[in-house]
């Protein structure tokens, strides 16, 4: 059976759970790997891109822009050398099964440069002698500035980021200082451990240390990976690790024991959180600010230093299969010692599943009126190996509740949906339209498919409103354009989503290796096989669905989407496919547009939003930054004064408002776990939680005001326009009816 898959990227997050069993002592050729990579490539990409000289000089200048993407470790010379030594070589090397050869020596000749930067970086930032009075600036990306061309122009753009380093880390520490003063707290509460100097000096040790620990593998990654996204964006490499990791991450089912992760400068690994009733949680000896130092996989005596290991190497150490222990070396937060054994376990995610709350509102006289159904998709998940987990059974069965608790309209949320399962995405688009065709998919022949709902009938006929930005993409893509194309859904978010319109197929490289080859370590490659497009015609390739109202968003301001990828494939379009549309003028989108404009319009918060997006394409415009104290001063000055306006207006605007959501509607929650209670559980933020998670210290500092009843200014936009949706149908029908 082909798998068909579709996201963004690596967006993983960093569970414990998420990671696989590390390295064995097989010795997988990674030469012959790239070899077999490079012939699926050819024989299987969408694009059909000829493995000559020109594809060689793009694999060679996006692995080196991988390895040094701000142009300052190599130097010009270097660039020189490596361009007429690999320009058009790389495609014959690999071809040749040679290719991890020039990979290494690039990677080799890329890290003495860092270690030479980091050296010298060092030494004068030992002298602390640096001062900020002067008229210099910085550039912020130099994605597309040229490459030193001496060791003395290297040094110098080194000292004037080492500069940067030490007034952002100076600044940042005398916000904390005011802060905590403003708000009548100890500042060196807010400040103990490393000077100001010490601090700086040990993240550039850690990168350093971090990057020690790189072998022949993670090169190999690192070049596959750039060799395959040379075709586009999203056909990439995984290796074995990432293989694993990527299952697990569709599947939406984990084993591991249960934590979250973060990296510390101090080259532990801290427990950023631990899952409620997980592994860890019920074994009890870890806690929150624990920091991991060793790991001992099996428990059997044999414990790994992990300082200075890159995280998913040592989550890798961690996890392993169900019910074999792994044993923890910690360090409490007091700096004692402790052994702590815990048996792995299947880890349940409930948030990267789907999920649902019902807004039961109610007029001033606290009779009920509308009940509104809000679903949020995280992706669309699917276990192909043991078929326990979903995405398209979840939200079917939600639905049924949903329909059953009788809600007069939904908003389906997929902010941050990167995508996954073609199939599923097929199912639920039919449980909106019922049968018919959901999207067209066209592979590098031009042979076109239509993939079809086979619903007979859809089993949720209310207003819907799906709710996107800028991150939904692929699979949401598909979704939110095909119930735009029907007519069935009003889309709102972000101006438009990701605009990602291709399928990758998963490959696993060792099948395609010889018999007595160890293909242990092989990995994966997934290169683009198709591209998919609207039943309507257009492909939402660097498009995107466009939002039928546009709500404010941060994320648009960002240089975010397929438009700002290396080498995406082109927008087109097809002829439509034959699909029954319902009556459009039955969405009411221009006059839920004019109420929403009104809305947004009086909203401070959506206010806020605005001017912010406008300063941050201002900033990335500008690309600079003035290294003269004052000048940060005065500009950070303005920023918390803008800061301190907002928090004082909302301070006195939400508790009105959230006195007002008590009275308006009262909320409930619908979870997998919630589908079989007779009665849905009223929301309580206090009980729950699936994660407890650690506090930081600063964020004591942080006055500004939760959102009222945790609504934040976009749901809360969603649901007005799903309430004007349902009121204005209702009113519709009542005119039909009249007449």
């Amino acid at each position: 059976m082909l798998v068909f898959m579709f996201r963004i990227g690596r967006l993983f997050p960093l569970l414990l759970t998420f990671f696989f069993a590390g390295a064995s002592s097989a010795k997988t050729d990674f030469n012959e790997v790239g070899k077999e990579l490079v012939v699926i490539l050819r024989n299987g990409h969408y694009a059909d891109l000829p493995f000559d000289d020109k594809m060689s000089q793009r694999i060679l200048e996006d692995y080196i822009d991988f390895l040094d993407p701000q142009h300052s470790y190599f130097t010009q010379p270097q660039i020189d050398h490596l361009t007429e030594t690999y320009a058009n070589e790389l495609d014959n090397l690999i071809i040749k099964a040679k290719g991890l050869e020039p990979a290494v020596e690039i990677y080799n000749i890329f890290f003495e440069q860092l270690k030479t930067r980091i050296h010298f970086t060092l030494e004068i930032l030992k002298k602390e002698d640096f001062t900020f009075d002067s008229d210099e600036s910085i550039i912020l990306d130099r994605e597309n500035e040229a490459w030193p061309k001496t060791l003395t122009e290297a040094e110098a753009l080194w000292t004037i980021q080492a500069k940067d380093a030490i007034l952002n880390e100076m600044l940042r520490r005398e916000s904390i200082t005011t802060r905590a003063n403003e708000m009548d707290k100890e500042a060196s509460e807010f400040l103990k451990g490393d000077s100001l100097y010490e601090k700086v000096i040990k993240r550039y040790e850690r990168i350093l240390k971090t990057y020690t620990d790189f072998d022949n593998e993670d090169i190999a990654n690192f070049f596959f990976s750039t060799a395959a996204a040379a075709y586009d964006p999203h056909s990439d490499y995984y290796s074995k690790r990432e293989t694993d990791q990527f299952r697990d991450s569709i599947a939406s089912k984990l084993v591991g024991v249960g934590a979250l992760l973060s990296s510390e400068d101090d080259g532990s690994t801290l427990i950023k959180g631990i899952v409620i009733n997980g592994p860890a949680d019920k074994q009890g000896d870890l806690k929150l600010n624990d920091r991991i130092v060793g790991v001992d996989s099996n428990s059997n005596g044999e414990m790994v230093d992990i300082l200075y290991m890159p995280l998913d190497k040592v989550v890798s150490l961690i996890r392993g299969k169900e019910k074999t222990s792994v044993t923890l070396k910690v360090q409490a937060a007091d700096g004692t010692p402790n052994l702590v054994k815990i048996d792995r376990e299947v880890v349940e995610q409930q948030d990267e599943m789907t999920s649902a709350e019902i807004y039961q509102y109610f007029d001033s006289e606290g009779n009920p009126t509308q009940k509104l159904g809000w679903m949020k998709i995280p992706s669309f998940y699917r276990d192909f190996v043991s078929d326990t987990t979903s995405v398209a059974r979840d939200v079917e069965s939600i639905l049924l509740r949903l329909e059953k608790e009788q809600i007069d309209g939904l908003v389906v949320d997929m902010r941050g949906n990167g995508g996954g399962s073609l199939d599923e995405v097929t199912r639920i688009t039919g449980l909106f339209t019922g049968k018919g065709p959901v999207v067209q998919v066209k592979d590098s022949r031009g042979a076109t498919r239509v993939r079809n709902s086979y619903s007979k009938e859809p089993i949720f006929t209310k207003p819907v409103v799906v709710h996107v930005d800028r991150t939904s993409a692929s699979a949401a893509e598909i979704l939110a354009a095909a119930l735009q194309d029907y007519g069935r859904a009003v889309v709102i978010g972000g101006k438009s989503t990701f605009g990602k319109g291709t399928v990758q197929q998963p490959i696993e490289i060792g099948k395609y290796m010889k018999w007595y080859q160890d293909s242990t370590r092989a990995g994966m490659v997934k290169p683009t096989i198709q591209k998919f497009y609207r039943v309507s015609g257009g492909s939402t390739q660097l498009k995107g669905v466009e939002s039928d109202i546009a709500l404010p968003s941060i994320i648009d301001g960002m240089k975010i989407g397929e438009k700002h990828a290396k080498h995406a494939l082109s927008y087109d379009e097809i002829p439509a496919s034959k699909y029954d549309q319902l009556d459009s003028s039955k969405l009411y989108i221009p006059e839920l547009l004019k109420l929403s404009k009104v809305r947004i319009q009086e909203n401070p918060d959506f206010q806020f939003i605005s001017q912010e997006v406008a300063r941050n394409e201002e900033r990335i415009k500008k690309n600079s930054i003035s290294l003269n104290i004052e000048k940060r001063r005065a500009e950070i000055a303005e920023v918390d004064a803008r800061r301190k306006a907002r928090i004082k207006e909302q301070t006195l605007r939400y508790p009105s408002i959230a006195e007002q959501d008590t009275k308006a509607f009262k909320t409930y929650r619908l979870r997998l776990e919630d589908l079989e209670k007779e009665e849905l559980p009223v929301v309580d933020k206090s009980n729950d939680e699936h994660m407890r998670t650690s506090e930081e210290k600063l964020d004591e500092l942080n006055n500004s005001p939760d959102f009222p009843s945790d609504i934040d200014p976009a749901k809360r936009e969603g649901l007005s326009i799903l309430s004007d949706f349902v009121t204005i149908s209702e009113q519709g029908q009542t005119a039909e009816l009249s007449n």
